[in-house]
């Protein structure tokens, strides 16, 4: 009763009070009570029997020692499970608070939803196993929003800041400048659509409908100019703003299949971007629509621009233009100073983001461990068989009150399945109570029995210390030999079997019922063999005559009952103490244990009991054997009652917390996946750190080659644009095959313009997180064409210069060959889309079969703008120049750079020149054509020098049959060699 209710905390106190009472009546029983009445202890015989008393009490103390230990296992375990479970409660709701705000700021909700769900879905059903690209599988959200305005805003002299400044001033420079747009659209309620480099476009009415949504757009245009033009004076740099907005009808959504992008189609956002590329710096370039939109009152409206009037596009849709600057604008003012007036927040510190706060935690902890089935110490709730809050719950609607039986038999199968961890420590107390009721049944039998009490008593002996041995094996070889991996070679066959046998127990619940029920059966056979040794007629006879005749009865003819009921007593806590064994077994086998001890009591050996010794002379003395075994049972069983409910608890408690980390490690996946569809692959680990320690991410290489390419005379509609989708499909579904040693890495999609980019990877960089792992490419009969093509017409000479050779190799040229032949691939898979779309029934106007594609190389800045808004981008020299090779080429050909050019004829391409091409900043350059045939393919020339991978396989031919997934093997494992 001490170790099981009394409210002391600590072990070391209930052990002390326990041994104190136990002492203390001992003391007492040896002093008095058994020297006059019972028997001289200074005698041998006498001596081995008061000895039993002490056995008793030893065995006792042993089991609430024992209880003590396993509740204490059983509660803290809870403790720090609910522990767990609460922070991945916590952990999950911010987690997906994070994925939400994270994808509603690429993706408005209504279109998130399905995306978010059909990650979630395929990551449930595949266990985790995902592949980043294919998150659009099946899905091409496309919606129509009838009223609203169209804001573009480019930042003038943008290409001279990418080029005079180093990254991590410009990272930083337009970090501040975009998280400062984007803190201006939320405050006016405009959506951000994405970033073209120095194109910032937002969309007003997108995500509701909203009246006011020109008034909106235009003040959103005039805060960032006046925003503009103060980090111009801040900063010293030669920057300003030209914006055009536009108010009509867009249709939005998400297109492609890789690096998800929301974006805006249709003839009026063509006319918002013409307003701002006609516009004048400094000034708001608006249409007539939204002008009608507008309180005149509130601005100043000028006449638009010159070349506004001279634009084919507005001239040829009827558009006539203004002009609204923030000197002029009384209205814009005072929303501006209201705006600039807030403390500026970095979106990377932002605290609903990335932290929660301690006080919160530790408050949300302290109210669930109320909650839990062991609370403080109240005496009015002792005797309270009412639990609180998730306890009370879990007893009235998951568990059978009696039995403690989950109502969900899976939940009780896989309950009763758990392993026994604590199987040893009950093996330790059935074998000490074992060696003591031996002793007890040696000093209480007979001579006639005591040799069958010694063979029975050596068979469960050895049966138990070899189930003691098989228990603690383990353990002892790991307390004598440690832990090491070396040392635990050293185990024997013989070693290796019976730590299997100890697992396979413990594992195992049948195996443990009849070991449980063995351990019983043999208990009881000692006890009936004691009871065997009484002769009931000759110590009824001796016992009336000691009565009438007044001399003293022998003792040792019959056992004493009070040694029997302590035993009984014993047994029955040791049936209800053993771990892991049902809870309606231990009852049914100490319920049968009872009643038969009270048949035995009040039928068998009645006269004995009854003239047993006892302090009450009221009280018979059967009732109180009675009594006492009575009150053992109902003691332990709601002991064990207790113990199961906790337990029942702590598991079903367990099983939630697998459920939290599932849904967490499927949330944790989905906005790895979101992420690996923003960010490239090489960036997100490194972005992730970055963004935790409150860092700007940017990277810097020297050679990256930027291809753009545009579908030509494309009418983007609404039904052109899943068409446009499955061109984009075709398109991203080639990047699977570009994650060799030269990565290409789709950066954005612009209305028919696909910008990718190769040489933006982890080993080309000085800043870069660590690369993250990817799927192996399948089959492609376009790239092995091409290897196939370079190993026959463009084989490596050996004599080439080893300096200029080294020199190239460092600057990484190979990416320009990479970046050539994804282009190529993407002129391929348009013409067999064109092909395929011959044999089906379709408005031929919607689609061209030509596409014009632009690629310069060279020095690249990238880098992370935003957090909450995360947007990876890529500047420098080859990006604009890139772009304005698409813009100035010709359909159905790859123009290039001279110095792109230069690189390519290395590698055997042909590049015909085309001649002087005016270009937007540098001017008149030369240009060249990448060399094509009519069937797609590269025309070439014996190459000064091959692509590394091509001189690493050192062959002359490839065979036909010989498989590109075989090529990219024998190419990473030569990789391994080589680095």
């Amino acid at each position: 009763m001490i170790y099981m209710f009394m409210p002391i905390p600590l072990m070391s106190g209930a052990l002390l009070l326990g041994v104190t009472v136990s002492v203390v009546y001992i003391t007492y029983f040896a002093v008095y009570i058994a020297t006059e009445y019972y028997f001289d202890i200074y005698s041998r015989y006498d001596y081995g029997r008061f000895i039993v008393h002490i056995f008793h009490h030893v065995c006792f103390n042993l089991l609430g020692i024992f209880f003590r230990k396993m509740n204490d296992i059983v509660v803290r375990s809870s403790f720090l499970d609910r522990h767990q479970y609460v922070m991945e409660k916590i952990w999950l709701r911010n987690a997906r608070r994070q994925e939400k705000l994270m994808l509603h700021s690429i993706i408005p909700p209504q279109i998130a939803k399905p995306i978010q769900d059909d990650i979630q879905n395929r990551l449930a059903r595949k266990g985790g196993g995902l592949r980043s690209p294919g998150v659009m599988e099946h899905i091409v959200p496309i919606q129509i929003h009838p009223e609203v305005s169209i804001l573009y805003a480019d930042v003038v002299n943008y290409t001279q800041l990418t080029t005079t400044l180093d990254v991590e001033t410009l990272v930083r420079l337009l970090h501040g400048l975009f998280a400062k747009f984007d803190m201006a659209a939320t405050h006016f309620k405009v959506q951000r659509i994405k970033f073209l480099g120095d194109c910032y476009y937002c969309v007003a009415g997108l995500m509701r409908p909203d009246p006011d949504h020109a008034n909106c757009c235009v003040d959103l245009g005039l805060s960032m100019i006046s925003h503009i033009q103060k980090v111009r004076r801040e900063n010293d740099v030669d920057i300003d703003m030209r914006i055009g907005v536009h108010s009509g009808s867009v249709i939005a959504g998400v297109i492609g299949e890789a690096k998800l992008q929301y974006d805006i189609w249709g003839l009026d956002v063509t006319i918002a971007n013409r307003l701002e590329s006609t516009g004048s710096a400094g000034y708001v370039h608006i249409s007539a629509s939204t002008l009608n939109e507008l309180d005149p009152s509130k601005y100043t409206i000028m006449p638009g621009t010159d070349a506004a009037s001279v634009d084919p596009l507005l001239i040829k849709h009827n558009i006539n233009t203004f002009l609204i600057s923030t000197e002029s604008s009384t209205h814009f003012t005072k929303r501006y100073t209201e705006i600039d007036s807030q403390s500026y927040i970095d979106m990377r510190s932002r605290p609903d983001l990335h932290s929660t706060n301690d006080d919160v935690i530790n408050e949300e902890l302290r109210q669930e461990f109320r909650k839990m089935p062991v609370n403080s110490f109240k005496p009015g709730r002792i005797f309270s068989l009412k639990r609180r809050d998730e306890s009370n719950a879990l007893l009235t609607s998951e568990v059978n009150k009696f039995c403690l039986v989950f109502r969900d038999s899976k939940l009780e199968c896989k309950y009763l399945q758990s392993p026994d961890l604590m199987f040893k420590h009950s093996m330790l107390l059935a074998w000490i109570i074992g060696c003591s009721l031996t002793y007890i049944q040696l000093m209480t039998l007979n001579k006639k029995l005591r040799i069958s009490g010694i063979v029975l008593d050596s068979i469960i002996l050895t049966c138990l210390t070899i189930l003691l041995v098989i228990a603690w094996y383990k353990k002892l070889c790991f307390l004598i030999y440690g832990t090491n991996e070396e040392i635990n070679h050293r185990f024997s066959e013989l070693s290796c079997r019976i730590f299997r046998t100890c697992e396979k127990i413990q594992g195992s619940l049948s195996l443990r019922i009849c070991i449980y029920l063995f351990i019983i059966c043999s208990y009881n056979s000692v006890v009936s063999i004691i009871l065997m040794g009484c002769h009931r007629e000759e110590f009824e006879m001796m016992t009336i005559e000691s009565k009438l005749y007044h001399y003293d009865a022998d003792v040792t003819m019959c056992f004493n009952p009070w040694v029997i009921t302590n035993v009984v007593s014993l047994i029955i806590s040791m049936a209800f103490t053993f771990t892991n064994i049902p809870f309606i077994l231990k009852i049914v086998v100490c319920f049968m244990l009872t009643l038969a001890y009270l048949i035995i009591i009040f039928f068998q050996f009645e006269f004995i009991f009854h003239h047993s010794a006892t302090t009450n002379p009221f009280f018979a003395a059967e009732y109180a054997h009675s009594l006492l075994v009575v009150i053992t049972f109902v003691t332990l069983y709601l002991k064990e009652r207790h113990a199961e409910f906790t337990n029942k608890v702590n598991f079903h408690w367990r099983v939630e917390l697998g459920r939290k980390q599932r849904d967490a490690h499927i949330t944790n996946r989905t906005i790895l996946i979101l992420l690996n569809n923003i960010l490239p692959a090489h960036v997100v680990n490194g972005y992730l750190t970055s963004l935790a320690n409150h860092e700007l991410y940017y990277e810097e290489y020297k050679i990256v080659s930027v291809m753009f390419a545009t579908l030509k005379n494309f009418e983007l509609n609404l039904r052109s644009l899943r068409l446009l989708n499955e061109i984009i499909t075709e398109f991203d579904r080639l990047l699977q095959h570009y994650k060799g040693n030269y990565l290409v890495e789709k950066i954005k999609i612009v209305g028919c313009t696909y910008m990718a980019a190769c040489g933006l990877d982890v080993s080309f960089a000085d800043r870069v997180s660590k690369k993250s792992d990817y799927e192996d490419s399948n089959n492609r009969d376009s790239l092995i064409e091409e290897v196939q093509q370079a190993q026959l017409i463009r084989r490596a000479s050996s004599t080439v210069s080893g300096q200029g050779q080294g020199h190239r190799e460092n600057q990484h040229d190979e990416v320009v060959f990479v970046m050539a032949t994804f282009a190529l691939d993407l002129m391929r898979t348009l013409c067999m889309l064109n092909k395929a779309y011959e044999t089906v029934s379709y408005d031929r106007t919607i689609i061209s079969p030509d596409m014009s594609v632009g690629i310069s190389s060279g020095e690249v800045m990238a880098g992370v703008v935003g957090a909450s808004q995360p947007h990876y981008d890529i500047w420098g020299d080859p990006v604009n120049m890139a772009s304005r090779m698409d813009s100035t080429g010709m359909i159905g050909h790859i123009q290039v750079t001279e110095e792109t050019a230069v690189l390519l004829r290395e590698f055997g391409i042909v590049c015909n020149y085309r001649g002087k091409t005016y270009v937007k900043g540098p001017g008149q350059i030369p240009t060249y054509f990448v060399a094509i045939d009519d069937n797609n393919n590269f025309i070439t020339v014996d190459a000064k020098r091959t692509p590394r991978r091509e001189r690493r396989q050192r062959v002359a031919s490839l065979s036909d049959n010989e498989s590109l997934g075989g090529y990219l093997r024998f190419d990473d494992e030569d990789s391994n060699k080589e680095n």
